[in-house]
């Protein structure tokens, strides 16, 4: 059965622990970002971050229902990392452009945290603030509430989809990352032309290109048909 989580104000410890901290969410959170990065996913358990902390691990759970919530804190630390002092500037597009590209970033500066929490959805404060900002920022545009949604959704999810990619792939080990980044220049680019003519038309450009993120790419495509969008809805508007 899940244990009851006291307010914080009630939970704090009255003595510091082994490392003179005390302890809060905000420590607790930082310290298991720090582990990830350092031990990987795997390395994150309660018993460890207890020991990283100088608490006992049960203290853990006044502050935590359980792992998994400590999880969807992590991934709304990231979010809130990531849009931590942005101000819109009052260009949609650039507004969005800009905060796409730091949610990206944010995760991509903690691989190991960013594979265990993009595709979660925690409902927390940093989450619903940058939700709120980014329908905000479309909404600006005067599309319908319907394409909106339908563009927010777009939006976010290529955000964290290409941030999950890209982290899972600085998650690997060196070597491993190292081969199947060879595997472009050391397989493709051999194929031959006569059973695979298409990939040896383009094999320079597969060399040049595959290992990069294909992100600002996608980026400019979703932002290009969210632009069509506000267009034609600006026309229709004007045409009623």
């Amino acid at each position: 059965m899940a244990k009851r989580v006291v307010p914080e104000a009630d939970r704090r410890r009255r003595r510091p622990t082994k490392q003179g901290a005390v302890l809060t969410e905000r420590l607790i959170v930082e310290t298991a970002l720090r582990m990830l990065h350092e031990h990987g996913r795997a390395g994150l358990t309660a018993r460890r971050l207890g020991t990283a902390l100088g608490a006992d691990p049960s203290t853990l759970y006044r502050y935590f229902r359980g792992m998994d919530e400590l999880t969807l804190a992590i991934g709304d630390e990231l979010i809130g990392r990531a849009l931590r002092s942005w101000e819109p500037c009052g260009d949609w597009l650039a507004d969005l452009r800009d905060v796409g590209t730091r949610i990206y970033r944010a995760y991509l500066a903690h691989p190991e945290a960013a594979v265990l929490t993009a595709n979660r959805v925690s409902g927390r404060a940093n989450e619903i603030a940058g939700d709120e900002a980014i329908l905000g920022v479309l909404r600006s545009t005067g599309l319908p509430d319907a394409e909106v949604v339908r563009v927010y959704q777009a939006f976010v999810d290529q955000a964290l989809a290409f941030a999950a990619l890209d982290a899972a792939s600085l998650a690997l080990p060196q070597a491993a990352r190292a081969d199947d980044e060879a595997v472009w220049r050391s397989t493709y680019a051999k194929l031959p032309a006569d059973t695979h003519p298409h990939i040896a038309a383009t094999a320079p450009l597969l060399v040049a290109r595959m290992n990069d993120s294909a992100y600002p790419t996608a980026l400019d495509m979703l932002l290009r048909s969210a632009a069509a969008a506000v267009a034609a809805a600006r026309a229709a508007a004007a045409g009623d």
